[in-house]
């Protein structure tokens, strides 16, 4: 689940991370009264949305004067922002965080990540603090500094000093460094995040360590710990269809062909597609129902893959184990019958009762194909695909 850059920062702000003060606004009205209740003469208006990119997406604007907050507000707010991490859609702008401008005399990246490769937590540093670190990572991999951190004793301040020395930094900084470090530590693992990372975290004119952006990324296996968090979620940044499918507890992901997939268990599902690319065919969906698998979960992923108008056909692949076959193919007539699908459907079964479930399957008076092998239904789908989209 990832954060708003404002609540990412009301988390810094429990732990001890400095960052600047800031008012969230959902009005032009309310930007101008935030300005005015953070005082100075020059703010940052910024857009709030779940993507990187703003910068340079015009999300972030300086302004000098109440008349430019007002008028940076309205141009936002209600709008749909496009950068390079969203689609071509964008996402939508509700509100927009109002804070004063500052100084910079250093821009720095920090990041505090999962690697997975060791399984381990890890810090990564940079002084290319501001710019895209993907591409700094891409391009000059020397410039980023990483320290992994063993989960037992944790981060410790060698691996403080370790990493502001390699960013250049004097003692004093690096004790700065070093709190701020352990405060980003803290939050990663009480609040079981997947990601923290600030960029830039900027050295004021007057020496002050400023965390000027912040993104947060929680791990959602484990928000049922943090109820508190839950309440967080902005369901206006998400895919309306994947939100949708978690409801049900479907694992739904929208991808770009036209031939859905039904298919219970993850891996499963990735072999599914990679048959039907393997075919000539591309997936529309990625949709795990989960291994115990009912007429209602059925017809409700069939919704999902149906809302998507690029469907031409729809191959459902179950293997029957901890529920019958039959039942799943009861559940899959329902469901039909219910949704009134009117694209073709194969259907591959496999497990207890397979036998059974495929009879039912080929006495019911709906047009589905069944078929043989994971092999066989890739074909066949395929095909289906081609002959409805002529």
């Amino acid at each position: 689940m990832n954060l708003h850059e404002y609540q990412a920062k009301a988390l810094f702000r429990q732990y001890d991370i400095p960052t600047l003060p800031g008012k969230v606004a959902r009005s032009p009205e309310e930007a101008v009264d935030a300005a005015r209740q953070l005082g100075g003469s020059g703010w940052v208006v910024k857009a709030q949305v779940h993507a990187g990119g703003r910068g340079k997406a015009g999300g972030v604007k300086r302004v000098d004067d109440l008349d430019a907050v007002r008028q940076t507000a309205e141009a936002l707010l209600g709008q749909r922002l496009v950068t390079k991490q969203t689609s071509a859609a964008g996402l939508p702008v509700n509100q927009v965080l109002i804070e004063p401008q500052c100084e910079i005399r250093e821009e720095l990246y920090v990041a505090a990540v999962v690697n997975r490769a060791r399984q381990r937590l890890a810090m990564m540093a940079s002084r290319a603090g501001g710019m895209d670190i993907e591409e700094v990572s891409a391009k000059d991999p020397a410039q980023l500094h990483r320290v992994v951190i063993d989960p037992i004793v944790g981060l410790m301040p060698f691996q403080c000093r370790q990493l502001g020395f390699a960013l250049g930094l004097t003692m004093d900084q690096v004790k700065q460094f070093g709190r701020l470090l352990d405060g980003m530590i803290r939050l990663f693992v009480e609040k079981d995040a997947s990601l923290v990372e600030i960029n830039p975290l900027v050295v004021t004119g007057e020496g002050q360590w400023i965390a000027l952006d912040a993104k947060v990324n929680i791990d959602d296996n484990a928000l049922y710990r943090h109820p508190a968090l839950q309440e967080l979620r902005d369901l206006s940044q998400e895919d309306e269809q994947e939100a949708k499918a978690r409801e049900f507890g479907l694992n739904y992901i929208r991808l770009k062909g036209n031939i859905g997939c039904m298919v219970n268990g993850a891996g499963l599902a990735m072999a599914t597609m990679d048959l039907i690319k393997l075919h000539g065919g591309e997936p529309a969906n990625f949709l795990d129902v989960g291994g115990g698998t009912t007429s209602r979960k059925v017809a409700e992923a069939f919704k999902l893959i149906l809302s998507d108008s690029q469907v031409k056909a729809v191959f459902v692949n179950i293997f029957g184990g901890i529920v019958r076959c039959d039942l799943i193919a009861e559940g899959i007539i329902e469901a039909i019958e219910e949704v009134h699908v009117a694209v073709p459907v194969v259907v591959r079964l496999e497990g207890t009762n397979v036998e059974r479930g495929r009879e039912l399957l080929r006495g019911s008076a709906l047009a589905v194909v069944t078929a043989e092998s994971l092999t066989d239904g890739a074909r066949k789908v395929v095909r289906a695909a081609m002959e409805g989209r002529r």
